[in-house]
């Protein structure tokens, strides 16, 4: 095209390249992510040639629950600059959510067939009363609590995956962020938040049964009958794929405008407040959303789990949260999976038995003990020698290739 003033030609309108294109890293991501997908099915014994064990299959799906829920937090640390000492929490509400219709389902079928053979079928308000007597006995109650009265509706309790967490975290945000509550101070209340919210759900009044926690999550109701090395490899078919769409998402976030903004945040929140951003509007959105994927990263973690108590929404479980993300390397994606899948897979090793005691002869090492050492030595070897976290280190590595 030509100026028709001049009869010069035009400059060409720049075209913005495709996203794949501007984070090679998703690509590389994806593939191996599907990859390792498709390895752990062949391998498994519910799909496959029997080397992989159901209860490793498990832990595998746990670890790309964890790598999602650290990838949300590197997006609000790493990127946005908010260090939530909180995001566990959410995580754990998806878990009760999801859980309280396994629980109520599974229980509801297996009375039941238990009175199918009675001379008089029991009512449904009948029914709901043995349901309520056997989930809530433990707790010295036979009423079924008011949040309970949904919980046989699997598409009510999926919407509560999403809206409990994300309300919650909406709600929390809004009133830190318009207060211009930052740093440290901020930090301090999310872990309040956290802390009431897991003493609150150890008292046995609270509808969710105390201490005790909800159990027997991994029976699905409806596949009783499939055994549980075949529903372990569905859980961890949904975990990659959840992890692989969670991935492109947050990657997507953090790119173009508004991942410079929410840089620029993190970096001086002063300076883009007075460039005329919405600074409280940006944090508010990114501080929701993370919580909601983190909902979701607890839903389908419990299940493989089977259990869920008040003691995993504990501050210490975010604390540990962070941890992983530092060593992955914050504000790098890939970082973020890095550090939750060596520090989950390398607990599980280290107190699961895995791992063989070391006799020094004046003591033996027994590393259900020391791991929580390992992992704090870990954590400050990464800071003094690794500051950028073991991510920065393919940073470095790709930087050196002609």
């Amino acid at each position: 095209m030509t100026d028709i003033l001049t009869g010069s030609p035009l400059p060409k309108t720049p075209t913005r390249r495709p996203f794949w294109r501007d984070n090679p890293s998703v690509v590389w991501f994806l593939s191996l992510l599907a990859l390792f997908t498709l390895i752990v099915t062949l391998l498994s014994e519910g799909m496959g040639q029997g080397l992989i064990s159901t209860s490793l299959v498990k832990i595998l799906g746990m670890t790309l629950c964890l790598c999602l829920i650290a990838v949300a937090m590197d997006v609000v640390w790493g990127y946005t600059g908010i260090l939530s000492l909180g995001h566990y929490a959410f995580f754990g509400l998806g878990g009760y959510a999801i859980g309280m219709w396994l629980m109520y389902a599974r229980t509801e079928i297996v009375i039941r067939d238990a009175l199918a053979a009675d001379a008089i079928p029991p009512t449904e308000a009948e029914l709901a009363e043995a349901v309520a007597a056997q989930i809530f006995g433990v707790v010295g109650s036979s009423e079924l609590p008011v949040i309970w009265t949904f919980a046989g509706s699997l598409p009510f309790q999926l919407a509560m995956v999403v809206l409990v967490p994300g309300l919650l975290a909406l709600v929390f945000g809004w009133l830190a962020f318009r207060s211009r509550v930052t740093g440290v101070y901020l930090s301090i209340l999310t872990q309040a938040m956290t802390l009431a919210l897991s003493l609150y759900l150890f008292q046995n009044d609270t509808g969710l049964r105390g201490n005790n926690g909800l159990s027997g999550l991994q029976n699905i109701p409806g596949f009783l009958h499939v055994p549980q090395s075949v529903i372990s490899v569905w859980f961890f078919w949904g975990s990659a794929l959840v992890l692989g769409l969670g991935y492109v998402l947050f990657a997507w976030v953090v790119s173009g405008k508004f991942g410079s903004v929410i840089r620029a945040i993190r970096d001086n929140e002063a300076r883009v407040r007075f460039l005329g951003y919405n600074v409280e509007a940006y944090k508010l959105f990114v501080f929701t959303l993370t919580a909601v994927v983190s909902g979701i990263a607890g839903a389908l973690y419990y299940p493989q789990a089977g259990i869920i108590n008040p003691a995993e929404v504990a501050p210490i479980a975010s604390i540990y949260l962070a941890v992983w993300v530092a060593i992955g390397g914050r504000g790098r994606l890939y970082g973020a999976v890095i550090g939750a899948a060596l520090v989950s897979l390398l607990s599980s090793w280290l107190t699961g038995g895995g791992a063989p005691s070391i006799d020094l002869g004046f003591y033996t090492i027994v590393w259900t003990d020391w791991w929580l050492v390992v992992l704090g030595l870990g954590f400050v070897a990464v800071t003094l020698f690794f500051p950028k976290g073991i991510g920065g280190i393919f940073d470095h590595l790709g930087r050196k290739q002609p």
